[in-house]
């Protein structure tokens, strides 16, 4: 476990992160969803395989986990969150090149991020949540395109945060460097009708493509 040092408006706080330490070439760093903390099976499960690719892997919580909340806070301390993280694994390793991989939040929050300046080599989404389910009409990608990093979608076809699949595709077609990876009948967590996996196998599973991204 470690401890991250992060400037809010209101004062310093800090989050914990969990780091195991690979290929210091390259660092994934993990951020959770709105409604679970770093230590989801889904998350570790695919930082484990992640380093069974031999990657180094920082999971983290963003600070309204730390204190016990359930809905996140304003946007704006998740994109000092990254800010902060992306710093700490920069000290790790110098030369290492950061990758900011997130599920559904956190991995909006880390887009937020780099489209306002923070630097990373590539972000890596799983389920990016383009809109509220339901709610098309009000997207939340008008900072996509401003991106100029690599991003990689990783997306279920029945996830209803990103329905209509066209209107999805659309949006991905204005980003600058960026392609879907479909997961066939996958929801918003990548849950697919008649196949019962555990959360960490699930997760798991993500590993080689995520690596193969940052590989290629």
């Amino acid at each position: 476990m470690v401890d991250i040092p992060v400037e809010l408006p209101a004062g310093p706080e800090t989050v914990t992160g969990d780091w195991t330490v690979g290929d210091r070439e390259d660092i994934v760093l993990i951020a959770h969803g709105a409604g679970a903390g770093k230590d989801h099976p889904f998350l570790v499960g695919l930082a484990d395989a992640l380093g069974a690719e031999g990657l180094s892997t920082l999971r983290f919580n963003f600070p309204y986990v730390e204190k016990g909340r359930r809905m996140p806070g304003p946007a704006a301390h998740a994109i000092a969150t990254w800010n902060a993280v992306v710093a700490w694994a920069r000290t790790q390793e110098p030369s290492a090149r950061v990758w900011a991989t997130g599920k559904s939040y956190g991995g909006r929050m880390a887009s937020m991020a780099v489209a306002e300046g923070l630097v990373v080599d590539g972000l890596a989404y799983l389920g990016y949540p383009l809109h509220a389910p339901g709610k098309p009409e009000k997207p939340r990608a008008e900072h996509l395109p401003v991106i100029a990093t690599p991003q990689l979608f990783i997306e279920g076809t029945n996830d209803p945060f990103i329905q209509p699949l066209e209107q999805f595709e659309t949006v991905v077609s204005t980003c600058q460097n960026a392609r879907v990876a479909w997961v066939d009948g996958g929801g918003h967590s990548f849950e697919v009708k008649g196949q019962k996996r555990p959360a960490a196998e699930i997760g798991a599973s993500f590993a080689r493509v995520i690596a193969e991204f940052i590989r290629g």
